[in-house]
């Protein structure tokens, strides 16, 4: 998400992918590394904290590791890899106004050795921003929500840091929802942070970024990603309640950590309402835990949660169910592999409502579209993220990058696609800024209102 304000989030889930490990200190163990020459290596230890420059080298690991690991690298044409590779390359020169009068792609021939061997001899030694760029452009150009590269950076001694603002209503991983209606608010605002002593609540709702309008007519304005870019954003808020509008300077200070935990409730008629941020390790016994009391209904916020582990899904599911399908995980070419619901967990027994919206994404759809497919009980709010591809896995460069490649297709389990779809919900019950702004859950009180 947007680095203002993703800075302020530590990681409460981790997309239906690879977990990435923080890096290695100077001292202990010795970690995996790739070398000059290598293949891209699967990651099986942290990468080391300093990292050597980008080369021309880095680029062939990434083109071949894409070639060789990703879902559909066998049929992939090593020309329009290569293609999208130059065209970051010469963009990122531009930007800096270092563009070489003599950089334009060879002739190539879809032959993957020889189309490199081209490639790399007009290239040369090549600028290490620029081919950091062309990685990013090639890995891009796949078009594919869990296929991207990581640049792991260790932990900051002071802690974390960012604005504080934890949450848009549009936001959706590292972009804007294309699907999102005006206006754009925040959801979200940690105690304690720079947003929190400037008086931002949840509920404002951002007219302005550095002046860029939050919408052009009805669509929402996707430069404010790089408008949130900065450390210090100065956002146009208008109060929902009170209709003031007013300018607010925002620069990223410390935070406090935020601990990834599953939190409940208990309602009248029992019901447990229970909030899962994400499909961390644990997820599923803190839910279950937190359920083991309620008599007759458990309802499941799923709002916000980006994805996490499909283990933890497969055993929440299994609190609910046993001999199901959940989902499946399907290669380029052979049969697919089905996952099914951790029978080993006790049946709950309870009537289940599940929240979502369209920031549920990756594993917390696959968990959303077992619900509906198996009839496992009812979903409230709004349709999902519809970013769901497949299980990620990670390959460290010898730059001590880490590319992420799905190396297989999720399909729900009916078989269906819900990637870039989404699950559709039941019942549509959308959070407004003024619902936020004046404590209101729409979500919550229609799943009451079908019990």
């Amino acid at each position: 998400m947007i680095r203002a304000l993703c800075a302020a989030v530590l990681l409460t889930a981790v997309p239906l992918s690879a977990s990435l490990p923080a890096p290695a200190a100077r001292a202990g163990t010795m970690p995996l590394q790739a070398t000059t020459g290598a293949a891209c290596a699967r990651i099986t230890a942290p990468p080391p904290e300093s990292a050597p420059p980008t080369s021309v080298n880095t680029l062939r690991q990434a083109y071949e590791c894409v070639l060789d690991n990703y879902y559909s690298g066998p049929t992939l044409d090593s020309k329009v890899l290569l293609r999208d590779a130059l065209a970051a390359y010469t963009q990122e020169l531009m930007r800096r106004g270092a563009d070489r009068p003599g950089l334009r792609l060879p002739a190539l021939t879809g032959n993957r050795d020889a189309d490199w061997a081209a490639f790399a001899g007009m290239v040369g030694a090549g600028d290490p921003e620029a081919l950091r760029a062309a990685i990013t452009g090639m890995v891009a150009g796949l078009h594919d929500d869990h296929a991207r590269v990581e640049r792991i950076t260790p932990p900051s001694g002071d802690g974390p840091v960012g604005t504080g603002i934890a949450g848009l209503s549009a936001a959706q991983g590292p972009r804007l929802d294309p699907a999102a209606r005006p206006p754009l608010f925040i959801t979200r605002v940690l105690p304690g942070s720079p947003a929190d002593r400037a008086g931002v609540r949840p509920g404002d709702i951002v007219e302005k970024v550095d002046g860029i309008p939050a919408f052009i007519g009805d669509k929402v304005n996707q430069s404010l990603v790089d408008a949130f870019a900065s450390g210090t954003v100065r956002l146009t808020l208008k109060r929902p309640t009170t209709g003031r509008v007013r300018t607010v300077k925002l620069t990223e200070g410390p935070l406090e950590e935020q601990e990834r935990a599953v939190t409940s409730k208990a309602l009248p008629g029992g019901v447990t309402y229970v909030k899962v941020p994400g499909f961390f390790e644990g997820a599923a016994d803190q839910v279950i835990a937190a359920l083991k009391d309620t008599s007759t209904t458990a309802v499941i916020d799923l709002r916000g949660n980006g994805g996490g582990s499909p283990r933890e899904v497969t055993r929440l599911l299994g609190a609910f169910a046993h001999g199901k399908v959940t989902s499946y995980f399907c290669p380029l070419k052979g049969d697919c592999t089905a996952n099914r619901t951790d029978d080993s967990v006790p049946l709950l027994g309870l009537r289940l409502v599940v929240l979502t919206d369209r920031a549920c994404a990756s594993a917390c759809e696959d968990f959303s579209a077992a619900v509906k497919d198996n009839d496992l009980g009812t979903l409230v709010g709004t349709r999902t993220a519809g970013a769901v591809s497949g299980p990620a896995e990670a390959y460290l460069l010898d730059d001590n990058s880490v590319l992420l490649l799905p190396r297989v297709r999720h399909l729900g389990p009916a078989r269906e696609l819900i990637d870039t779809v989404g699950v559709p919900v039941d019942h549509y019950a959308p959070m407004t800024a003024l619902d936020l702004a004046k404590g209101r859950d729409p979500g919550l009180a229609k799943a009451l209102s079908l019990l």
